[in-house]
């Protein structure tokens, strides 16, 4: 067997170093070799133990005074009769791993400020979460989004729990440390080389087990439906989205709300077609209107109408323009366009009377061919 390693050489002190030298020096490097702080780490464990035994001698003056007598042969064999017990390992301390951290590590190096924390409580702080999203769809007419409009939505969405102040846990209850990773929050699965880590599935990482509230279900969240008014800007299309802060819903250990998004839908209007920020609406005219050219009121989307010129030989299909007429430009100023598209009707023979047809065929003779029957598309 190997030989002891002397604890003045372990802790790094001279065989003359005062207690407080002695406590210095462990604490040093108590926080450079603990398991909590190196996980799944043989060798620091092992060296945590071998310093925790050598401080446990070199702290206690009766035992200190043995260890310099008859060194390491005072605890072992014959020798371990003239003490009052051997090594007890941590429990020779008189605490538990939460009382070493908390005696010997000022949590506020880890977490900046105010008292020092405890590993206990350290491994029980939760994780605030924000709130999810939420998205609800709604939709309006083509007036309301040329005007813009608001609403009032019924929303529901996750809010804190009275009951238990959005915790989860059942009010006067106590949490016990979990079973199934003994507070670590986290489990450890090996096979072979390979190890993996990963939140605890019982506890989901908070480290202990609660009584849930008997509202929340251990949620810290109940559902309620909240009366929201809603802003629709001018402009709005399908398929915008629009964000109102913070109405998603709450977050779980004093996270933030997440937000609600409203996604737009603009129903089909019976006379525009919408195409961007430009209006389209059709207009017939009929073949002596496209010949001879005519003036027409053109309704607007604001409700009032615009006189327009029909160009003599206007063909279907042509395109006349009303500027400034459309949309209202959602990102920016100004507005679309008002396109009116122009479409000859051109009647059959059985719908003119006989008069008509007389006059069709007289025109007929009278119209120049075309120049070409056939044009690329």
């Amino acid at each position: 067997m190997a030989a002891k390693k002397d604890y003045y050489e372990i802790l790094g002190v001279s065989r003359n170093a005062t207690p407080d030298e002695i406590k210095k020096a462990y604490r040093r490097l108590a926080r450079k070799y603990h398991p909590d702080l190196n996980p799944n780490n043989k060798e620091a464990e092992e060296k945590f133990k071998e310093i925790s035994e050598a401080y446990q001698v070199l702290s206690d003056p009766e035992k200190r005074k043995l260890y310099d007598q008859f060194g390491h042969a005072a605890f072992t064999g014959a020798g371990a009769g003239r003490r009052e017990g051997g090594f007890e390992g941590f429990s020779g301390f008189g605490m538990n791993i939460d009382d070493i951290l908390e005696d010997l590590f000022n949590f506020s190096d880890f977490f900046g400020g105010g008292r020092r924390r405890t590993h206990r409580e350290k491994r029980r702080t939760y994780t605030a979460e924000r709130g999810d999203d939420i998205y609800q769809t709604v939709t309006i007419s083509l007036e309301d989004a040329y005007r813009g409009t608001t609403l009032t939505i019924d929303v529901p969405r996750y809010v804190i729990c009275e009951r238990c102040a959005g915790t989860g846990q059942k009010p006067g209850s106590q949490p016990t440390v979990c079973p199934e990773c003994g507070g670590a929050g986290q489990i450890t699965y090996s096979s072979g080389f390979m190890h993996i880590t990963q939140t605890c599935p019982r506890c989901q990482g908070t480290g202990y087990i609660q009584q849930p509230c008997d509202v929340c279900n251990g949620r810290g969240l109940v559902m309620k439906t909240e009366t929201v008014k809603v802003r629709i800007p001018p402009g709005v299309d399908n398929g915008t989205k629009l964000r109102v802060p913070g109405k998603g819903h709450s977050g779980r250990f004093g996270g933030p709300p997440g937000d609600l998004w409203i996604i737009v839908n603009v129903q089909p209007h019976w006379l525009y077609e919408r195409k961007g920020d430009n209006l389209y609406v059709k207009v017939n005219v009929n073949v002596a209107e496209a010949i001879n050219g005519t003036e027409l009121e053109i309704p607007t989307i604001d409700g009032k109408t615009e006189k327009i010129k029909i160009p003599e030989g206007t063909q279907s299909g042509q395109h006349i323009r009303i500027h400034g007429k459309g949309m209202p430009r959602l990102k920016s100023s100004g507005y679309g366009d008002l396109v009116v598209v122009v479409n000859v009707e051109i009647p059959s023979r059985k719908q003119l009377s006989r008069k008509a047809r007389k006059i069709v065929d007289e025109l007929e003779k009278e119209l120049p061919k075309p120049s070409t029957r056939f044009e690329k598309p």
